[in-house]
């Protein structure tokens, strides 16, 4: 027996599942089964006499060359088959939809740099810690998981599964492709232990190093693009979560004020991906308002 994503995954990946050693309950091939078995190469289908001519075939049915053009094709790697898979199924069976709101941060950002202003240095001058826009918007995500429990779910066979934990994956780019560690139990954890967990993480990431249980799970991810100037996008939602925020680049605005004037405000735009079978609009509406209070009044976020 194997999960439908497993199943999808081993599908892409040429794996066979007869191979693949089951973690699961009840004996069941799990995604993380098939994932394993493809970065040790015990299980993937081996290219016998009738791959090799089937590959051929489909060679000799390409076009020898195109005057004009010039390409390089690049083989896939595990990691993208799966990448590839994992985002393909998403879209074509999780029922997106996006809700998007525009953030201040002006109070956020003076409360950063106030922190950041009390970090310790050593002896080189380098502080103890430097809290990123990111670190705040985690922390904010985790405490408003903890107020909205349908958003911290995921839709299962029979039921949904809401978690009792909230443990946020964090989209970091490495040179092999997209991967998603997670920061455990983030609501328990204050802002200095988030920014220095996720630099950690993000530095194993990108070295290849991290260990399958921290980046295997997680109940809801974060993703930004602001670092490279993105000012808006709508994220694909990683399964089995149920949700994904998208981040985009913090902005100065005109805005107007309340007491009729207008002034300049640094303003950052969030767009919320949504699993329509878990979570209902209002729901995910409820969640980016509770969003908005942490974000615009941070201090919050410390009582």
């Amino acid at each position: 027996k194997a999960s439908p994503l497993a199943k999808s995954i081993a599908r892409e990946g040429g794996v066979d599942l007869s191979l693949v050693t089951a973690t699961g309950p009840h004996g069941r091939i799990l995604a993380s089964d098939v994932t394993e078995a493809m970065e040790k190469g015990t299980a993937v289908a081996g290219a016998g006499a009738g791959g090799a001519g089937a590959g051929g075939a489909a060679a000799s049915s390409l076009p020898a060359g195109v005057p004009g053009q010039d390409f390089t094709e690049v083989p896939h790697t595990n990691v993208r088959k799966v990448i590839a898979a994992r985002l393909l199924e998403s879209k074509t069976t999780v029922p997106h939809y996006y809700l998007s709101v525009d953030l201040t941060l002006d109070k956020l950002m003076a409360l950063r740099e106030t922190l950041n202003g009390k970090a310790a240095k050593d002896k080189e001058g380098k502080p103890a810690y430097k809290l990123s826009v990111n670190d705040f918007v985690i922390k904010a995500c985790a405490l408003s998981l903890k107020e909205h429990p349908e958003v911290n779910s995921s839709w299962m066979d029979t039921f949904i599964r809401r978690y009792n934990y909230v443990d946020v994956s964090v989209a970091v780019s490495t040179p092999n492709g997209l991967i998603t560690p997670i920061v455990a139990d983030a609501d328990l954890k204050g802002l200095v232990a988030i920014s220095t967990e996720v630099k950690q993480l993000a530095a194993k990431a990108r070295d290849g190093k991290l260990l399958p249980h921290e980046f295997q799970g997680g109940t809801f991810s974060v993703s930004n693009l602001g670092m490279m100037g993105v000012t808006g996008f709508s994220a694909i939602i990683n399964p089995p979560q149920s949700c994904i925020l998208a981040v985009g680049a913090t902005e100065e605005r005109v805005v107007p004020k309340k007491d009729g004037t207008f002034g300049v405000s640094s303003v950052v735009r969030m767009t919320l991906s949504c699993d329509h079978r878990t979570v209902d609009g209002a729901v995910g509406a409820q969640f980016l308002q509770s969003l908005r209070k942490y974000i615009e009044d941070p201090t919050s976020m410390l009582l």
